[in-house]
């Protein structure tokens, strides 16, 4: 077989391997295609796709497109942890090479910059000017010579200094990840698994259906659905085998939280009120709005800007453990207000009454209307809380 296409299970990549002369007869659209969605590695010999598993539908239309046989997979799967520590490896062997080479453009440097500065101290030849003969020419030309080498020797000091930033930033690429980070890749790989038992679950009740003797599929909302049953069976094993994917995933980044300690805070000893340092750069000290089972809100120390939410994962320290119930914005119960409202006609005065304050809602009433929850805001300005009821000029302002 000497033109077709593999899925190598190792890299989790599509290869495309045919003869030379195959390529060369292909048109320049085709080696455009080609090109667009793979590399050519010399390692491989063969053509290998930009993309990886489970995104090679691209890369297999390509393929196909090109007439190639399918010679199904080849190599053993890697856990996201073995995949995790080769890239560790070939970052740690990168470094190496950055280093070498920053080594290699110092040595260089320094030989260049040599003949200037084995002058140094000689203030004749620095300030001897240029004199029109001879040997006085003779004597510019080689000065000259050296300081145009010396230039080349700076340049040399800066691609020394270039490889060694590079080699710094693929050692720090091996660094053990913060918790909230891992956290945030567990999250996200539980979201990912809940689609993908969604959409086997699904798909799963199709293959019933035509096993059952459907002669078409209906979906959930009676639509017909036109699939095969060994595209449905395709698909699903597709899926089954990204969902043990990002299984390992979350097993990986799990066992890195475990190693760092695990997640200290949660719900039960964290409590609104509490002042807490973040891991964010502008979060070093902010107060606890309300927590619920994931996540807090909080606000910054000084009440100012809108309230943010941060994982508990997030949390490096309890600045202050102090809990209380102290409202952070100034409205009260019982206190009336009136505002402008649109009426269906025209704007109005309309008068309401809070009927409860949290640390992050109010209650207003007016009337025999429903009650209305709003969450207060404070004024881009910083000097002021807004309650808005309906819109922007049917607000309700308190100054600080």
């Amino acid at each position: 077989m000497d033109n077709y296409f593999i899925e190598n299970k190792e890299t989790g990549k599509l290869e495309l391997h045919f003869e030379k002369s195959s390529y060369m007869a292909l048109s320049e659209d085709q080696k455009r295609e080609i090109k667009s969605n793979f590399l050519f590695s010399r390692y491989s010999n063969a053509w290998v796709s930009r993309c990886k598993f489970p995104n090679l539908f691209r890369a297999e239309q390509v393929a196909k497109s090109l007439n190639l046989e399918d010679a199904g997979t080849t190599g053993a799967k890697l856990t996201f942890e073995e995949q995790q520590e080769r890239k560790a490896e070939r970052a740690e062997a990168r470094a190496d090479r950055y280093e070498y080479k920053s080594e290699q453009a110092t040595a260089r440097g320094e030989a260049l910059q040599k003949p200037i500065s084995d002058m140094h101290g000689d203030i004749a030849f620095f300030t001897q000017p240029n004199i029109n003969s001879a040997s006085g020419r003779a004597f510019t030309r080689r000065r000259d010579k050296m300081w145009a080498s010396f230039e080349k020797g700076m340049e040399e000091f800066r691609k020394s200094e270039y490889y060694q930033q590079r080699a710094e930033a693929a050692r720090r690429s091996t660094d053990i990840p913060t918790i909230d980070f891992c956290q945030r890749r567990i999250d996200e790989s539980n979201a990912s698994i809940r689609k993908l038992n969604k959409s086997i679950e699904e798909f799963e009740g199709y293959i019933k259906q035509l096993e059952e003797g459907a002669t078409e599929i209906k979906n959930k909302y009676g639509w017909t659905v036109n699939h095969s049953k060994e595209y449905l069976e395709e698909n699903i094993e597709r899926w089954e085998e990204i969902l043990e994917d990002h299984l390992s995933k979350i097993a990986y980044y799990d066992n890195l939280i475990q190693q760092q300690g695990g997640i200290q805070f949660s719900k039960e000893n964290i409590k609104p009120g509490y002042i807490v340092k973040l891991r964010r750069s502008w979060a070093k000290r902010v107060v606890v709005v309300s927590t619920g089972p994931k996540n807090i809100k909080y606000r910054c120390i000084d009440g100012t800007g809108f309230d943010l939410t941060a994982s508990y994962s997030e949390i490096i320290e309890i600045l202050e453990a102090k809990e209380n119930d102290e409202i952070l914005h100034p409205f009260k119960v019982g206190e009336t207000f009136t505002v402008q409202e649109w009426n269906g006609s025209q704007y109005a005065d309309k008068e309401y009454t809070i009927t409860k304050v949290t640390a992050d809602k109010v209650t207003v009433k007016s009337g025999t209307d429903r009650a209305k929850s709003i969450k207060p805001r404070k004024t881009y300005r910083g000097d002021a809380w807004a309650l808005s009821i309906t819109g922007a000029r049917s607000c309700y302002y308190r100054s600080i």
